[in-house]
């Protein structure tokens, strides 16, 4: 069974990763294919100019903003927990939040939502504690922002309570356990990497309209041959690929 004609997807992708000499994907050619951007905020990737390019390209491109908190952990890319005080926490991704708020408004667009990256979302999934900080720090910047996570997390469900738009994110590219939370990526079998494998999940899971946002790491092999993949198939079961927040404006 095919998705009812016009089913809304959001497409999203983890942008300006890039870090000085140093190129992390390919954002240019991801960008027409999705439409909302994950974009880094300096802890776990990106450096001040990178960032800036992104967002002036996601504008160019009609593609929403979204800011991508993190643990601040370059040399680990944000892949390892960190044992950090809530109030530490809260700081962090609220500073983060800030510093991609005024590269975005200086391409002339702003942040529309937030996603914790890496360790960091996996680790608000259960801990209440890190899942509570970081929703402190978004309410406290801005009410109106929706937050993304995994369904079922405490992430979402602290965020709700909080008034907050909480939006349950489906990943193409990854593989789940059978209580639904993410495969470890040390396992061999954790990612995706079969473009056509990732097309026909995503266009299940908008028929069971269990996610508001899929996402497509845009740090994997092949990630934009897949977005191409997953985006074609979706717009052929009657889709129409467009923001969780609405059109950049």
């Amino acid at each position: 069974m095919a998705p009812s004609p016009g089913t809304a997807v959001d497409l999203n992708a983890d942008l300006g990763e890039s870090f000085g000499r140093w190129t992390l994907g390919d954002d240019a050619a991801l960008l027409p294919l999705i439409t909302s951007a994950n974009v880094a905020c300096g802890f776990h990737a990106g450096d001040p100019l990178t960032l800036r390019r992104t967002c002036v390209d996601a504008v160019a491109n009609g593609v929403v903003i979204g800011a991508q908190v993190s643990y601040p952990d370059l040399v680990g890319f944000g892949r390892r927990f960190l044992d950090i005080s809530p109030d530490d926490l809260t700081a962090g991704v609220l500073y983060q939040i800030g510093a991609l708020q005024a590269l975005a408004q200086a391409a002339g667009s702003r942040v529309r939502y937030v996603k914790p990256h890496g360790a960091l979302y996996n680790a608000t999934v259960e801990h209440e504690q890190q899942a509570a900080a970081v929703v402190e720090a978004v309410a406290t910047h801005d009410p109106a922002l929706p937050v993304l996570g995994l369904p079922g997390s405490a992430l979402l469900r602290l965020a709700a309570e909080r008034g907050l738009r909480a939006v349950p994110e489906y990943f193409v590219d990854r593989r789940y356990t059978s209580e639904g939370r993410l495969v470890d990526r040390r396992r061999p079998d954790a990612l995706i990497e079969d473009a056509d494998e990732a097309a026909e999940r995503a266009v299940t899971a908008a028929r069971e309209g269990s996610a508001e946002s899929m996402c497509i790491h845009g740090d994997s092999p092949g990630a934009v041959a897949m977005a191409r993949t997953v985006r074609a198939a979706l717009s052929g079961a009657g889709c129409t690929l467009t923001s969780f927040v609405g059109e950049e404006r």
